[in-house]
Protein backbone atom coordinates (compact mmCIF):
# COMPACT_ATOMS: atom_id res chain seq x y z
CA UNK A 1 0.00 0.00 0.00
CA UNK A 2 1.39 3.43 -0.99
CA UNK A 3 2.16 5.98 1.72
CA UNK A 4 0.43 8.72 -0.29
CA UNK A 5 -2.25 8.65 -2.95
CA UNK A 6 -2.02 11.10 -5.84
CA UNK A 7 -4.31 14.12 -5.48
CA UNK A 8 -6.24 14.50 -8.72
CA UNK A 9 -3.83 14.62 -11.65
CA UNK A 10 -0.99 15.64 -9.32
CA UNK A 11 -0.43 18.95 -11.10
CA UNK A 12 -3.13 21.28 -9.78
CA UNK A 13 -5.45 21.87 -6.83
CA UNK A 14 -8.92 23.21 -7.62
CA UNK A 15 -10.29 26.24 -5.79
CA UNK A 16 -11.52 25.34 -2.32
CA UNK A 17 -9.86 21.91 -2.37
CA UNK A 18 -7.09 20.78 -0.02
CA UNK A 19 -4.35 18.18 -0.31
CA UNK A 20 -4.80 15.85 2.68
CA UNK A 21 -1.90 14.53 4.80
CA UNK A 22 -2.12 11.12 3.09
CA UNK A 23 -2.12 12.66 -0.39
CA UNK A 24 0.58 14.24 -2.54
CA UNK A 25 1.04 16.17 -5.73
CA UNK A 26 3.56 15.24 -8.41
CA UNK A 27 7.05 14.77 -7.02
CA UNK A 28 8.49 17.95 -8.65
CA UNK A 29 5.72 20.01 -7.00
CA UNK A 30 6.16 18.12 -3.73
CA UNK A 31 9.87 18.96 -3.78
CA UNK A 32 8.99 22.62 -4.25
CA UNK A 33 6.60 22.65 -1.30
CA UNK A 34 9.18 20.79 0.76
CA UNK A 35 11.67 23.60 0.08
CA UNK A 36 9.09 26.10 1.39
CA UNK A 37 8.94 24.15 4.64
CA UNK A 38 12.75 24.21 4.84
CA UNK A 39 12.72 28.01 4.51
CA UNK A 40 9.98 28.32 7.14
CA UNK A 41 11.73 26.20 9.75
CA UNK A 42 15.29 27.33 9.04
CA UNK A 43 15.35 30.46 11.18
CA UNK A 44 14.14 28.77 14.34
CA UNK A 45 16.27 25.67 13.92
CA UNK A 46 19.42 27.78 13.53
CA UNK A 47 18.72 30.26 16.32
CA UNK A 48 18.63 27.66 19.08
CA UNK A 49 22.15 26.23 18.49
CA UNK A 50 23.45 29.77 17.90
CA UNK A 51 22.30 30.83 21.37
CA UNK A 52 23.02 27.57 23.24
CA UNK A 53 26.35 26.72 21.60
CA UNK A 54 25.21 23.31 20.34
CA UNK A 55 26.63 22.23 16.95
CA UNK A 56 24.40 23.55 14.18
CA UNK A 57 24.91 20.60 11.86
CA UNK A 58 24.11 18.10 14.64
CA UNK A 59 20.96 20.03 15.52
CA UNK A 60 19.91 20.01 11.86
CA UNK A 61 20.57 16.28 11.60
CA UNK A 62 18.38 15.41 14.58
CA UNK A 63 15.63 17.80 13.56
CA UNK A 64 15.42 16.01 10.22
CA UNK A 65 15.61 12.52 11.74
CA UNK A 66 13.17 13.56 14.47
CA UNK A 67 10.66 14.74 11.87
CA UNK A 68 10.84 11.41 10.05
CA UNK A 69 10.36 9.58 13.35
CA UNK A 70 7.41 11.81 14.28
CA UNK A 71 5.67 11.12 10.96
CA UNK A 72 6.23 7.40 11.47
CA UNK A 73 4.82 7.39 15.03
CA UNK A 74 1.78 9.49 14.07
CA UNK A 75 1.20 7.24 11.05
CA UNK A 76 1.22 10.11 8.56
CA UNK A 77 -1.84 11.71 10.20
CA UNK A 78 -0.22 14.84 11.69
CA UNK A 79 1.83 16.94 9.23
CA UNK A 80 4.59 18.66 11.20
CA UNK A 81 8.25 19.60 11.16
CA UNK A 82 10.17 19.06 14.41
CA UNK A 83 12.60 21.93 14.81
CA UNK A 84 14.68 23.10 17.76
CA UNK A 85 12.50 24.17 20.67
CA UNK A 86 13.14 27.71 21.91
CA UNK A 87 11.99 26.58 25.35
CA UNK A 88 15.30 24.73 25.84
CA UNK A 89 17.36 27.90 25.43
CA UNK A 90 16.87 29.29 28.93
CA UNK A 91 17.36 26.09 30.98
CA UNK A 92 20.37 25.00 28.91
CA UNK A 93 21.95 28.43 29.31
CA UNK A 94 21.19 28.35 33.04
CA UNK A 95 22.78 24.90 33.28
CA UNK A 96 25.85 26.18 31.44
CA UNK A 97 26.20 29.10 33.84
CA UNK A 98 25.99 26.58 36.70
CA UNK A 99 29.05 24.77 35.32
CA UNK A 100 27.37 22.08 33.23
CA UNK A 101 29.13 21.04 30.04
CA UNK A 102 27.55 19.82 26.78
CA UNK A 103 27.27 16.23 28.05
CA UNK A 104 25.36 17.28 31.18
CA UNK A 105 23.11 19.57 29.14
CA UNK A 106 22.33 16.70 26.78
CA UNK A 107 21.46 14.55 29.79
CA UNK A 108 18.74 17.05 30.63
CA UNK A 109 17.45 16.97 27.04
CA UNK A 110 17.42 13.15 27.09
CA UNK A 111 15.43 12.93 30.33
CA UNK A 112 12.99 15.61 29.18
CA UNK A 113 12.33 13.57 26.04
CA UNK A 114 11.73 10.41 28.05
CA UNK A 115 9.31 12.19 30.37
CA UNK A 116 7.44 13.66 27.39
CA UNK A 117 7.21 10.17 25.90
CA UNK A 118 5.72 8.89 29.16
CA UNK A 119 3.18 11.72 29.14
CA UNK A 120 2.25 10.76 25.58
CA UNK A 121 1.71 7.13 26.61
CA UNK A 122 -0.53 8.28 29.47
CA UNK A 123 -2.54 10.55 27.17
CA UNK A 124 -2.91 7.76 24.62
CA UNK A 125 -4.20 5.43 27.34
CA UNK A 126 -6.37 7.83 29.34
CA UNK A 127 -7.31 10.55 26.86
CA UNK A 128 -6.37 14.17 26.24
CA UNK A 129 -8.62 15.32 29.11
CA UNK A 130 -5.94 14.03 31.47
CA UNK A 131 -3.74 16.96 30.45
CA UNK A 132 -6.52 19.48 30.86
CA UNK A 133 -7.04 18.41 34.48
CA UNK A 134 -3.37 18.10 35.47
CA UNK A 135 -2.02 21.07 33.52
CA UNK A 136 -4.77 23.65 32.97
CA UNK A 137 -4.01 26.73 30.81
CA UNK A 138 -3.10 28.89 33.82
CA UNK A 139 -0.28 26.46 34.65
CA UNK A 140 1.03 25.89 31.12
CA UNK A 141 0.86 29.59 30.31
CA UNK A 142 2.72 30.53 33.50
CA UNK A 143 5.54 28.06 32.86
CA UNK A 144 5.96 29.28 29.28
CA UNK A 145 6.12 32.92 30.41
CA UNK A 146 8.77 32.35 33.07
CA UNK A 147 10.90 30.18 30.77
CA UNK A 148 10.79 32.82 28.06
CA UNK A 149 11.69 35.73 30.32
CA UNK A 150 14.24 34.00 32.55
CA UNK A 151 17.06 34.88 30.15
CA UNK A 152 16.11 38.52 29.67
CA UNK A 153 19.34 39.69 31.42
CA UNK A 154 21.43 37.56 29.03
CA UNK A 155 19.77 39.23 26.05
CA UNK A 156 20.40 42.75 27.36
CA UNK A 157 24.02 41.86 28.24
CA UNK A 158 24.70 40.66 24.68
CA UNK A 159 22.95 43.74 23.31
CA UNK A 160 25.17 46.06 25.37
CA UNK A 161 28.33 44.28 24.16
CA UNK A 162 27.88 45.63 20.60
CA UNK A 163 25.00 48.13 20.78
CA UNK A 164 25.32 49.53 17.26
CA UNK A 165 25.21 46.11 15.62
CA UNK A 166 22.44 45.04 17.99
CA UNK A 167 20.36 48.09 17.06
CA UNK A 168 20.71 47.31 13.35
CA UNK A 169 19.67 43.69 13.94
CA UNK A 170 16.70 44.66 16.10
CA UNK A 171 15.51 47.34 13.65
CA UNK A 172 15.60 44.94 10.70
CA UNK A 173 13.71 42.27 12.66
CA UNK A 174 10.98 44.71 13.70
CA UNK A 175 10.59 46.27 10.25
CA UNK A 176 10.60 42.90 8.48
CA UNK A 177 7.98 41.48 10.85
CA UNK A 178 5.72 44.54 10.54
CA UNK A 179 6.15 45.42 6.86
CA UNK A 180 6.94 42.01 5.40
CA UNK A 181 4.42 39.67 3.82
CA UNK A 182 4.00 35.90 3.90
CA UNK A 183 7.14 33.87 4.53
CA UNK A 184 9.33 36.98 4.68
CA UNK A 185 7.53 38.16 7.82
CA UNK A 186 7.72 34.69 9.33
CA UNK A 187 11.51 34.55 9.00
CA UNK A 188 12.05 38.13 10.23
CA UNK A 189 14.47 37.00 12.94
CA UNK A 190 16.60 35.12 10.42
CA UNK A 191 16.58 38.16 8.09
CA UNK A 192 17.64 40.40 10.97
CA UNK A 193 20.46 38.04 11.93
CA UNK A 194 21.69 37.99 8.32
CA UNK A 195 21.69 41.78 7.95
CA UNK A 196 23.26 42.16 11.40
CA UNK A 197 26.03 39.74 10.43
CA UNK A 198 26.79 41.74 7.29
CA UNK A 199 26.86 44.97 9.34
CA UNK A 200 29.27 43.36 11.80
CA UNK A 201 31.46 42.11 8.95
CA UNK A 202 31.63 45.55 7.33
CA UNK A 203 32.43 47.25 10.64
CA UNK A 204 35.01 44.70 11.78
CA UNK A 205 32.78 43.28 14.49
CA UNK A 206 33.34 39.59 13.67
CA UNK A 207 35.68 37.48 15.78
CA UNK A 208 38.94 36.88 13.83
CA UNK A 209 39.42 33.45 15.36
CA UNK A 210 35.99 32.28 14.23
CA UNK A 211 36.62 33.65 10.74
CA UNK A 212 39.82 31.59 10.62
CA UNK A 213 37.85 28.50 11.66
CA UNK A 214 35.35 29.25 8.89
CA UNK A 215 38.07 29.40 6.25
CA UNK A 216 39.67 26.17 7.44
CA UNK A 217 36.46 24.15 7.87
CA UNK A 218 35.85 21.50 5.17
CA UNK A 219 32.74 21.63 3.01
CA UNK A 220 31.75 18.05 3.80
CA UNK A 221 32.12 15.99 6.96
CA UNK A 222 30.28 14.16 9.72
CA UNK A 223 28.26 16.07 12.33
CA UNK A 224 29.76 16.33 15.81
CA UNK A 225 28.29 13.75 18.21
CA UNK A 226 28.35 13.93 22.02
CA UNK A 227 27.17 11.34 24.55
CA UNK A 228 24.86 12.55 27.35
CA UNK A 229 25.61 12.51 31.06
CA UNK A 230 22.71 12.73 33.50
CA UNK A 231 23.24 15.23 36.34
CA UNK A 232 20.31 15.70 38.76
CA UNK A 233 20.52 19.49 39.13
CA UNK A 234 20.65 19.98 35.36
CA UNK A 235 17.73 17.58 34.84
CA UNK A 236 15.63 19.58 37.33
CA UNK A 237 16.45 22.75 35.41
CA UNK A 238 15.39 21.26 32.07
CA UNK A 239 12.32 19.24 33.14
CA UNK A 240 9.91 22.24 33.20
CA UNK A 241 10.37 22.40 29.43
CA UNK A 242 8.16 19.29 29.24
CA UNK A 243 5.18 21.45 30.17
CA UNK A 244 5.98 23.74 27.23
CA UNK A 245 6.44 20.84 24.82
CA UNK A 246 3.10 19.36 25.86
CA UNK A 247 1.36 22.70 25.28
CA UNK A 248 3.08 23.17 21.90
CA UNK A 249 2.31 19.67 20.64
CA UNK A 250 -1.32 19.67 21.74
CA UNK A 251 -1.72 23.15 20.27
CA UNK A 252 -0.20 21.97 17.00
CA UNK A 253 -2.55 18.98 16.78
CA UNK A 254 -5.57 21.21 17.41
CA UNK A 255 -4.37 23.77 14.87
CA UNK A 256 -3.83 21.12 12.20
CA UNK A 257 -7.24 19.64 12.99
CA UNK A 258 -8.82 23.07 12.57
CA UNK A 259 -7.23 23.80 9.19
CA UNK A 260 -7.77 20.29 7.79
CA UNK A 261 -11.28 19.82 9.18
CA UNK A 262 -10.36 16.50 10.79
CA UNK A 263 -10.73 15.30 14.37
CA UNK A 264 -7.17 14.52 15.52
CA UNK A 265 -7.78 14.16 19.28
CA UNK A 266 -6.91 10.49 18.94
CA UNK A 267 -3.48 11.48 17.60
CA UNK A 268 -2.56 13.77 20.52
CA UNK A 269 -0.85 10.98 22.44
CA UNK A 270 1.02 9.83 19.32
CA UNK A 271 2.24 13.39 18.71
CA UNK A 272 3.62 13.62 22.25
CA UNK A 273 5.28 10.22 21.95
CA UNK A 274 6.79 11.15 18.58
CA UNK A 275 8.23 14.42 19.86
CA UNK A 276 9.40 12.74 23.07
CA UNK A 277 11.29 10.06 21.16
CA UNK A 278 12.75 12.67 18.78
CA UNK A 279 13.94 14.79 21.72
CA UNK A 280 15.45 11.73 23.43
CA UNK A 281 17.24 10.79 20.23
CA UNK A 282 18.68 14.29 19.98
CA UNK A 283 19.82 14.11 23.60
CA UNK A 284 21.58 10.83 22.93
CA UNK A 285 23.62 12.25 20.05
CA UNK A 286 24.23 15.94 20.64
CA UNK A 287 21.24 17.86 19.27
CA UNK A 288 18.81 20.24 20.93
CA UNK A 289 15.32 19.15 22.01
CA UNK A 290 12.62 19.34 19.36
CA UNK A 291 9.07 20.56 19.03
CA UNK A 292 6.42 20.97 16.34
CA UNK A 293 6.88 24.24 14.43
CA UNK A 294 4.04 26.73 14.12
CA UNK A 295 5.88 28.38 11.20
CA UNK A 296 5.07 25.38 9.05
CA UNK A 297 1.39 25.58 9.93
CA UNK A 298 1.46 28.99 8.30
CA UNK A 299 2.85 27.46 5.11
CA UNK A 300 0.10 24.84 5.11
CA UNK A 301 -2.62 27.41 5.75
CA UNK A 302 -1.34 29.58 2.89
CA UNK A 303 -0.99 26.74 0.37
CA UNK A 304 -3.81 24.44 1.64
CA UNK A 305 -1.39 21.57 1.07
CA UNK A 306 -1.10 19.37 4.16
CA UNK A 307 0.74 16.47 2.53
CA UNK A 308 3.25 14.82 4.84
CA UNK A 309 5.30 14.00 1.72
CA UNK A 310 6.45 17.64 1.67
CA UNK A 311 7.66 17.25 5.25
CA UNK A 312 9.63 14.14 4.30
CA UNK A 313 11.37 16.25 1.65
CA UNK A 314 12.12 18.99 4.21
CA UNK A 315 13.46 16.45 6.70
CA UNK A 316 15.75 14.83 4.13
CA UNK A 317 17.03 18.28 3.10
CA UNK A 318 17.92 19.06 6.73
CA UNK A 319 19.77 15.75 7.05
CA UNK A 320 21.73 16.45 3.85
CA UNK A 321 22.68 19.97 5.01
CA UNK A 322 23.91 18.61 8.35
CA UNK A 323 26.97 17.10 6.64
CA UNK A 324 28.67 20.47 6.08
CA UNK A 325 31.14 21.63 8.77
CA UNK A 326 31.62 24.82 6.73
CA UNK A 327 28.00 25.72 7.34
CA UNK A 328 28.39 25.00 11.06
CA UNK A 329 31.46 27.29 11.27
CA UNK A 330 29.62 30.06 9.36
CA UNK A 331 26.74 30.10 11.83
CA UNK A 332 29.12 30.38 14.78
CA UNK A 333 30.67 33.56 13.40
CA UNK A 334 27.48 35.40 14.48
CA UNK A 335 28.68 38.01 17.03
CA UNK A 336 27.25 39.01 20.42
CA UNK A 337 25.60 42.16 19.10
CA UNK A 338 23.56 40.22 16.56
CA UNK A 339 22.58 37.69 19.23
CA UNK A 340 21.58 40.51 21.55
CA UNK A 341 19.34 42.15 18.96
CA UNK A 342 17.72 38.83 18.04
CA UNK A 343 17.25 37.44 21.56
CA UNK A 344 15.81 40.71 22.82
CA UNK A 345 12.83 39.87 20.62
CA UNK A 346 13.07 36.09 20.72
CA UNK A 347 12.94 35.65 24.49
CA UNK A 348 10.05 38.08 24.71
CA UNK A 349 8.16 36.18 22.02
CA UNK A 350 8.54 32.95 24.00
CA UNK A 351 7.07 34.64 27.07
CA UNK A 352 4.18 36.07 25.06
CA UNK A 353 3.28 32.58 23.88
CA UNK A 354 2.35 31.91 27.50
CA UNK A 355 0.29 35.10 27.62
CA UNK A 356 -1.49 33.97 24.46
CA UNK A 357 -2.32 30.64 26.13
CA UNK A 358 -3.98 32.61 28.94
CA UNK A 359 -5.88 34.81 26.52
CA UNK A 360 -7.03 32.01 24.20
CA UNK A 361 -8.38 30.07 27.18
CA UNK A 362 -9.86 33.11 28.98
CA UNK A 363 -7.83 32.46 32.14
CA UNK A 364 -9.19 34.54 35.03
CA UNK A 365 -6.13 36.22 36.56
CA UNK A 366 -8.35 37.99 39.11
CA UNK A 367 -9.14 34.66 40.78
CA UNK A 368 -7.08 34.58 44.01
CA UNK A 369 -5.57 31.14 43.35
CA UNK A 370 -4.46 32.00 39.80
CA UNK A 371 -3.32 35.47 40.81
CA UNK A 372 -1.19 34.52 43.82
CA UNK A 373 0.40 31.36 42.44
CA UNK A 374 1.30 32.91 39.08
CA UNK A 375 2.66 36.07 40.72
CA UNK A 376 5.02 34.18 43.03
CA UNK A 377 6.12 31.73 40.31
CA UNK A 378 6.88 34.43 37.75
CA UNK A 379 9.05 36.46 40.10
CA UNK A 380 10.95 33.33 41.17
CA UNK A 381 11.51 32.39 37.53
CA UNK A 382 12.27 35.78 36.02
CA UNK A 383 14.37 36.85 39.02
CA UNK A 384 16.24 33.52 38.77
CA UNK A 385 15.82 32.54 42.41
CA UNK A 386 18.69 30.11 43.06
CA UNK A 387 18.87 27.86 46.15
CA UNK A 388 20.89 24.79 47.13
CA UNK A 389 18.87 21.77 48.29
CA UNK A 390 20.91 18.82 49.48
CA UNK A 391 23.91 19.90 47.42
CA UNK A 392 21.77 20.32 44.28
CA UNK A 393 21.50 23.87 42.96
CA UNK A 394 18.12 24.81 41.54
CA UNK A 395 17.56 28.00 39.55
CA UNK A 396 14.58 30.20 38.87
CA UNK A 397 13.08 28.10 36.09
CA UNK A 398 12.96 25.06 38.35
CA UNK A 399 11.57 26.91 41.38
CA UNK A 400 9.02 28.87 39.37
CA UNK A 401 7.78 25.79 37.53
CA UNK A 402 7.68 23.63 40.66
CA UNK A 403 5.79 26.38 42.44
CA UNK A 404 3.06 26.80 39.86
CA UNK A 405 2.68 23.10 38.96
CA UNK A 406 2.44 21.92 42.59
CA UNK A 407 0.87 24.87 44.38
CA UNK A 408 -1.94 25.56 41.92
CA UNK A 409 -3.84 22.25 42.37
CA UNK A 410 -3.29 22.29 46.15
CA UNK A 411 -4.54 25.84 46.63
CA UNK A 412 -7.36 25.28 44.16
CA UNK A 413 -8.69 22.39 46.27
CA UNK A 414 -8.26 24.33 49.51
CA UNK A 415 -10.10 27.28 47.99
CA UNK A 416 -12.95 25.08 46.75
CA UNK A 417 -13.25 23.31 50.12
CA UNK A 418 -13.18 26.57 52.08
CA UNK A 419 -15.87 28.21 49.96
CA UNK A 420 -17.99 25.06 50.00
CA UNK A 421 -17.95 25.07 53.81
CA UNK A 422 -18.77 28.78 53.87
CA UNK A 423 -21.80 28.23 51.64
CA UNK A 424 -22.95 25.33 53.81
CA UNK A 425 -22.75 27.45 56.96
CA UNK A 426 -24.58 30.32 55.30
CA UNK A 427 -27.37 28.00 54.17
CA UNK A 428 -27.61 26.60 57.70
CA UNK A 429 -28.04 30.07 59.13
CA UNK A 430 -30.78 30.91 56.65
CA UNK A 431 -32.58 27.56 57.06
CA UNK A 432 -35.72 27.96 59.30
CA UNK A 433 -35.86 26.02 62.55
Amino acid sequence: MALWTLHGDGRRVTDGAVVAPNERLSWPLTLGFGVQHVVAMFGGVLLVPITTGFPVTTTLLFSGLGTLLFLLVTRNRVPAYLGSSFAFIAPLAAAKSAGAGPAEQLGGVLVAGLVLTAVGVAVKALGVRLLESVMPPVVTGGVVVLIGLNLAPAATHSFAAQPAIAMVTLAVILLTAVLGRGLVARVSVLVGVGVGWVAAWLSGGLDPGRLTSLREAPWFGLPEFTSPQVRPDVVLLVLPVVVVLVAENIGHVKAVAAVTGRNLDGSAGDALIGDGLATSMAGLGGGSGTTTYAENIGVMAATRIYSTAAYVVAALAAVALSFSPKFNALVFTVPNGVLGGATLVLYGLIGLVGVRIWMDNAVDLTHPVNLMVVAAALVAGIGNLTLDIGGVQLGGIAWGSIGIVLLHPILRRLYARSHSQSRTKAEGVRRPV
